[in-house]
């Protein structure tokens, strides 16, 4: 938990089922972002369009927000509606997917995320935990174009963006790694620790720090 140690508090949410969390990466020293299994609601007509509506709105206030304390339950509630658009199926895949991770189980953690995807793959929170899976396996490179699907799916999630710039900073890339923070701050500009970190990670990109 060496390098995103100082942005813990933000990816730690309530400890509902609904809020996201931060699990570490077997081995890798890190932390990327984790997601519940998707708290589905009962269907109703405009669903989807009602959930999109909230985020935008969400979203332009958490770019506005003037504080940290003023910005967290607004990230909350972000992370909750990203974590609503599975479908039931997928719910039961990600809660197994993720009870595997936890027992170190990270080869099927991976078939149950692939699986997910196959049902599902325009769900942006299977690929974020697939690719938390794939980087507690030993294969950075499949973390990361997961990552980078997700944000396809979701371009302003902050979070993806946190994990790629992790996985960018580990495999000795500072200008990636900066580049993606940035986005993140862009997105999310109360990040904790987050003006701190894109110094440490200016300094590096710069070679002025190993």
């Amino acid at each position: 938990m060496r390098r995103l140690a100082g942005m813990t508090g933000l990816l730690l949410m309530l400890s509902g089922p609904a809020f996201a969390q931060v699990l570490p990466i077997p081995g890798g020293g890190g932390v990327a972002p984790a997601i519940p299994p998707p708290a589905v609601p009962l269907p109703r007509a405009g669903a989807a369009e009602q959930r999109r509506a909230e985020l935008d709105r969400l979203l332009d206030a958490l770019a506005q927000a003037p504080d940290e304390a003023a910005a967290a339950p607004v990230q909350a509630r972000i992370q909750q509606l990203w974590a609503e658009g599975g479908t039931p199926a997928v719910g039961l895949l990600l809660r197994k997917g993720l009870r595997a991770m936890e027992a170190n189980a990270v080869d099927e953690a991976v078939e149950d995320l692939d699986a997910a995807i196959t049902l599902q793959p325009d769900f942006p929170e299977s690929w974020v935990l697939r690719a938390q899976a794939q980087a507690a396996a030993g294969d950075r490179k499949a973390a990361a174009a997961d990552l980078r699907e997700a944000l396809r799916l979701e371009p302003r999630h902050f979070g993806a963006l946190l994990a790629l710039a992790e996985l960018q900073e580990d495999a000795g890339d500072a200008a990636g790694a900066l580049r993606s923070l940035e986005a993140a701050l862009k997105i999310h500009p109360r990040l904790p620790g987050g003006a701190q970190r894109r110094r440490e990670l200016v300094r590096r990109a710069r070679g002025d720090a190993t």
